[in-house]
Formats: C-alpha cells, sequence, structure tokens
C-alpha cells in the first residue's frame, strides 16, 4: 500500500530548524551526499547531517566556492560536479562509490530558478536538465550503495513552484513551444517530485525510500535571475532589503528551509513510508485539484503515479541512465 498523502502529526512545524529536527539522531558510520551543500539551504543540511555524525559528500561546481563556504567543516569531502554534464556526474559518482559501499541519504538539493532559455550540450532545456535530469542520472548511478545501505532515503527538492507547470511529455525541452522562465521552473519542481513517486515505487521493494520536499521561500542565490520587479512583487524583502522571516506564510530562514529535508532523510516517523511530498516538517496535504490557489499542499499533477511512470520512462532516454 502507498504511503498516504497526508499529515502525521510529526511534532514540528514551520519554524522547526534543521539542528531542532535532527536532536536526537545519530549518523556515526553513514554516508551522504548533498548537492548543492555549499549554500544556502544545503549548506545548513550539510551542517545538520554532520553535526549527527555523518560522513558528507558535496559535489560542487566550483570547488573554491564550495571550500570557502565549508571551511568551518574541513572534514566534508569536495568533488567536482556539474549537474548539465553527464561526464562529471559519472565521474563524481564514481568517486562516491570508489570511497563508500553503502549510501544511506542522498539530497538532490541543487537547483536554478527562472532562468533565461539556456540548454545544456545535448539540447536539453537548462532547468530541466540541472533540477532533474541531473539528478536523475547521479541516483542511478549511485544506485548500488543506496541499495546496499538496506535503508537509504533520497530527497529530491521540489517547490510549491509546481504550481505554475505539469509536465510537457511532448516537448518537455521547449524545441516548440514558446519558453516561459517560470513555467520551465514549475515543469522541473514537478518533475522532481514525480520523480520521488516513481524511485520509490521501484526502490520501495529493495529497501530505498524517496520523498520529495518544499522547502519554504528562503531568500538564497536562485533569485539572481529575477527582476527587481519580481523580487518586490513576491514580498520576500523589506524596505531595508533585509529578508522577510514568517514562517506560517512560507517565509523562512536557510536553517528552516533545510528542516524538511533533513527530517525527510532521517526522522523515524516515516519508517516504511515514502512516495509523498512533504512541507513544514510534515506530510503535505493533498489538494483537491491542479487549479488550487493554495499555496499550502500538493497539486494531483506533483503526486500521479501514472505522469511519475512516464517521467521516468522520458529520463531514461534523455539521460541513457536507468536502475538496474
Amino acid at each position: 500500500m502507498s504511503t498516504q498523502q497526508a499529515p502525521i502529526g510529526s511534532g514540528f512545524g514551520p519554524a522547526s530548524t534543521a539542528a531542532d529536527v535532527i536532536r536526537g539522531i545519530d549518523l556515526t558510520g553513514k554516508h551522504v551526499v548533498v548537492t548543492g551543500g555549499y549554500s544556502g539551504i544545503g549548506l545548513e543540511t550539510v551542517r545538520a547531517f554532520r553535526s549527527a555524525g555523518a560522513t558528507v559528500f558535496v559535489p560542487a561546481r566550483d570547488i573554491a566556492k564550495a571550500r570557502e563556504a565549508l571551511g568551518d567543516m574541513p572534514d566534508v569531502i569536495l568533488s567536482g560536479m556539474d549537474l548539465l554534464d553527464p561526464a562529471s556526474i559519472d565521474r563524481f559518482a564514481e568517486g562516491v562509490l570508489a570511497a563508500t559501499d553503502l549510501l544511506h541519504i542522498l539530497v538532490n538539493n541543487a537547483g536554478v530558478m527562472a532562468l533565461p532559455l539556456s540548454r545544456d550540450a545535448r539540447g536539453y532545456e537548462s532547468q530541466f536538465s540541472a533540477n532533474h535530469l541531473g539528478h536523475f542520472q547521479l541516483t542511478c548511478r549511485l544506485w548500488p550503495a543506496l541499495r546496499r545501505a538496506n535503508g537509504a532515503r533520497v530527497i529530491a527538492l521540489s517547490s510549491y513552484g509546481h504550481r505554475r507547470a505539469g509536465i510537457d511529455f511532448h516537448d518537455p525541452n521547449f524545441q516548440v513551444r514558446e519558453y516561459d522562465p517560470w513555467v520551465a521552473y514549475g515543469q522541473a519542481k514537478t518533475a522532481n517530485a514525480l520523480f520521488a513517486v516513481a524511485l520509490d515505487s521501484i526502490g520501495k521493494h529493495q529497501g530505498v525510500r524517496a520523498f520529495s520536499v518544499h522547502p519554504g521561500g528562503i531568500a538564497t542565490v536562485l533569485i539572481r535571475h529575477m527582476s527587481q520587479a519580481q523580487i518586490d512583487a513576491s514580498e520576500v524583502f523589506d524596505r531595508e532589503g533585509r529578508p522577510i522571516i514568517d514562517p506560517q506564510n512560507n517565509k523562512k530562514t536557510p536553517e528552516q528551509g533545510a528542516a524538511t529535508a533533513v527530517w525527510c532523510a532521517t526522522s523515524p516517523r516515516l519508517d516504511g513510508m515514502g512516495g509523498v511530498y512533504c512541507a513544514d516538517c510534515d506530510i503535505a496535504r493533498a489538494l483537491p485539484s491542479d487549479d488550487s490557489t493554495e499555496l499550502h499542499g500538493v497539486r494531483p499533477r506533483a503526486t500521479d503515479p501514472v505522469a511519475a511512470g512516464r517521467l521516468w520512462q522520458l529520463s531514461e532516454q534523455l539521460t541513457g541512465a536507468s536502475i538496474d
């Protein structure tokens, strides 16, 4: 039976931090990969796992920047990787597999948002490629170590941005339709959620469970492609340019933004569960329709198992990667 898409009363909430949810969790001897683990919520995610005793691997497109950001955590293992470069994904995965037989947690956290139209070397639209396809390939390459861990969890960073669009299976890379950066972002975030649905369906029989996560609205470098008018309209900053923190209304600190991913990766309350979309450190409420105007909860397009299966097949075709 699949896990019900409904809150379970976790005891945590919108204002909980990664430090709150990791308290009492022992990850000594566990191995973890966090993409994008050197800025924003990724950095706080790494900090939480490391505080619980885990060995953490962080792939980085900019090694110098990552080394500086992780300067107070010198034991974090850094290696180069670019989610738009399939060869670099394979190299990173090979390095992890050479270092450990077991991978207990994979957090697919890195991403881009609403950037102008650009493509990877294969011609794939960059938001779909970086946010989804790159992580799909990475997960497939790391699968042997995830499977051997006998209880691994994979966390896909989605977003309430999934409300903006579903998957266009006929033209996912905007070869025909007009490009809209927010539609592309919505498609990528829906893909992240559907990826967790499909992966959990495959992995639960091999001891691997998957979850997707809405971290909340956090002022990070992701906003760099937004115009000033868009930033002002989002009400992320006050008149003095300081981030507005209002967790109940989806505006969080990086420490609060990292909490749901860390909770999904480590909470005993989720043992035997998977394939669900989570937010505010709990399983999110299922919304009745894709055109719902609510910012909380998850729309049917992001939890549809049929769409998840179609996306999995498409991702295999586009990347050449698969799970044995």
